[in-house]
């Protein structure tokens, strides 16, 4: 059996979760999720939990934050007066947004809140902070 080294293209199915069970994403009912191990393609704890593996092994993985998309930050919070938002858009909570840097750079935010005065941006990925949990099964390491 092959195992799964640094430079191999792997094919793993898997479920992701949070500690109370809520899935976030998994490749049940799609093809495996093919990616080359150490490349940086996926988060770097995802990387460290496939490494080693062998195929048709299957293993359950808890990421810590740091090692996922990391620690929540309040400076992604962006806190906006209703005046500064484009005419015509009106900002509904759990909506995605896309912003520009000054340089140009596009970032994306979610709305947390809206009211008549203000709106406030999140720009933090929405599972930072949060550990996640991968049910984790190699199909292909080449």
């Amino acid at each position: 059996m092959a195992v799964a080294t640094d430079g191999n293209t792997v094919r793993i199915h898997y479920t992701g979760r949070l500690d109370d069970g809520t899935v976030f994403d998994s490749s049940e009912g799609r093809d495996p999720l093919e990616f080359v191990l150490g490349a940086g393609q996926v988060i770097p704890g995802f990387d460290q939990a496939v490494t080693g593996m062998e195929t048709g092994e299957e293993k359950t993985v808890t990421i810590p934050a740091g090692e996922a998309y990391g620690p929540r930050r309040d400076d992604l919070v962006i806190n906006l007066g209703r005046a500064e938002i484009p005419e015509g858009l009106d900002p509904k909570v759990g909506q995605h947004l896309q912003m520009a840097t000054k340089e140009g750079q596009t970032f994306q935010v979610t709305v947390a809140e809206a009211t008549d005065t203000n709106v406030i941006l999140d720009a933090n990925h929405p599972l930072a902070g949060k550990d996640l949990i991968f049910d984790i099964h190699l199909v292909q390491a080449t």
